[in-house]
């Protein structure tokens, strides 16, 4: 587990003044990392990190030569157009790095002027995915999430038998993994409507958002080499936010016996910034299982896990309709809750991920599952707001009302850590938008 040290000292200024402003996303002591290039030009993709409104070029920055050694070192893994050799370098080069670019964006550093030639702002930025994302799977790991659209699928028995016993996940589609700000079409599929005796094929009608994080592989394990809970967090990098876009009629109907397919890979959004582990360390909280529930076994149970395994992740999700847009409104917040409502940690989930030999590979990604907390405004996901699109909700500001997501609508994610005695640190925002079916 990540210890704290000069890095998360809440006092610590940066001489860049946006980095200081209350409510930032990107103090100092946040320091995210993504790959971008200038807007609309034809330059090389390069990592950067996030420091108030500027993103720091990291290819421009190792050029300069101000920063040596096992940092300069990481840097150059880290300034590539992917991130992957730099998430595979290890916690070791992940925190030198780390305190070399803190240093030299504190108040007072001697390389401020060299430094300050490195930034753009990031008005002025355009992403791509941070890695090769070689495997995405994705978790199902809220049991309120679990509860709540079991009670649609299975009404007399919501909870699956295995769910309080293991991280239960599925592979997903790595291609259609996309950066927030792309766009999609409604997908076609097969759904069978109450009542008939035959599916049809259709366009999505029950078309859904999942509000989700994402973690990120660090080093990866060997074939056939399981990693010991103990062990799980030294090949995570950082998280995202990730937003896993469901076709519920599409679904529902082709998960009988198999997972999800046509219902989930056409499109998975992720927010451009990593959120390193480093920078999440004060925001850790005990992982705590009910003592009248089923208990972790051995495998999946550990002393720090159980010390300071979850994390405190503030999340919400807006809906920004056509309306909205057209009338200058801001979108409508419909759900706000907390990572820390998982029933399985991170750690958890990579170790069940490889208890059985599979190997883990730097820059995969996986999916936390929908994120719901204990109460209806807490639910991440519009099939259970509307409870299965028997309630419809209304959107603030317009009064529109949504049983699914309607073409036009803006699905915008956002996250940030605080707490007292700690910096306030954030994830930016994940957005995409559900564009008409191509007929």
């Amino acid at each position: 587990m990540t210890t704290l040290d000069h890095t998360h000292d809440p006092s610590a200024r940066s001489w860049l003044a946006s980095a200081n402003v209350p409510g930032t996303d990107f103090p100092i002591q946040n320091l995210p990392f993504s790959v971008l290039r200038s807007h609309g030009s034809n330059e090389a993709f390069r990592g950067a990190v996030a420091i108030g409104d500027q993103a720091l070029d990291l290819a421009a920055l190792s050029a300069t030569g101000t920063i040596a050694g096992a940092a300069g070192e990481a840097l150059k893994l880290a300034a590539q157009d992917t991130l992957n050799d730099f998430m595979a370098g290890g916690p070791g080069a992940w925190r030198a790095l780390r305190h070399a670019l803190f240093d030299a964006l504190k108040e007072g550093a001697a390389s401020q002027q060299a430094v300050r030639a490195c930034l753009i702002p990031l008005v002025d930025v355009e992403y791509r995915l941070p890695t090769r994302i070689g495997d995405y799977t994705d978790f199902y790991t809220s049991i309120h999430h679990a509860r709540n659209v079991g009670r649609v699928i299975r009404p007399e028995d919501p909870l699956t038998p295995n769910f309080q016993w293991l991280p239960v996940a599925y592979h997903g589609r790595s291609s259609s993994v996309v950066i927030s700000g792309t766009n999609y079409h409604r997908p076609h599929g097969q759904a069978k409507l109450p009542g008939s005796s035959a599916p049809v094929y259709t366009a999505c009608t029950r078309l859904d958002f999942e509000l989700e994080m994402g973690f990120f592989i660090g080093p990866g394990n060997a074939l056939g080499h399981p990693v010991p809970l103990a062990e799980a967090e030294q090949h995570i990098f950082g998280m995202c936010l990730l937003n896993d876009w469901s076709a519920r009629d599409h679904q529902f109907w082709e998960m009988n016996p198999l997972g999800p397919f046509l219902g989930k890979n056409f499109c998975t959004s992720i927010s451009p910034w990593v959120v390193t582990m480093d920078a999440l360390a004060p925001f850790r909280l005990p992982f705590e299982r009910p003592a009248d529930e089923p208990q972790p076994l051995a495998y999946l149970d550990e002393t720090h896990n159980r010390q300071s395994g979850s994390l405190d992740v503030q999340l919400t999700v807006n809906i920004e309709s056509a309306q909205h847009r057209q009338q200058g409104l801001t979108p409508a917040e419909v759900s706000r809750t907390s990572f820390r409502h998982q029933y399985w940690t991170i750690a958890q989930m990579l170790t069940q991920h490889t208890v059985g030999g599979c190997n883990l590979q730097p820059g995969d990604l996986c999916g936390t599952g929908t994120i719901s907390g204990p109460t209806p405004s807490e639910a991440g996901a519009i099939v259970e707001l509307s409870q299965g699109g028997t309630r419809p909700i209304t959107l603030a500001g317009t009064g529109e009302q949504r049983t699914f997501l309607e073409d036009g609508d803006a699905v915008i994610l956002r996250g940030w850590c605080e707490r007292t005695g700690a910096a306030r640190i954030g994830f930016g925002e994940c957005r995409g938008m559900v564009l008409p079916a191509i007929s």
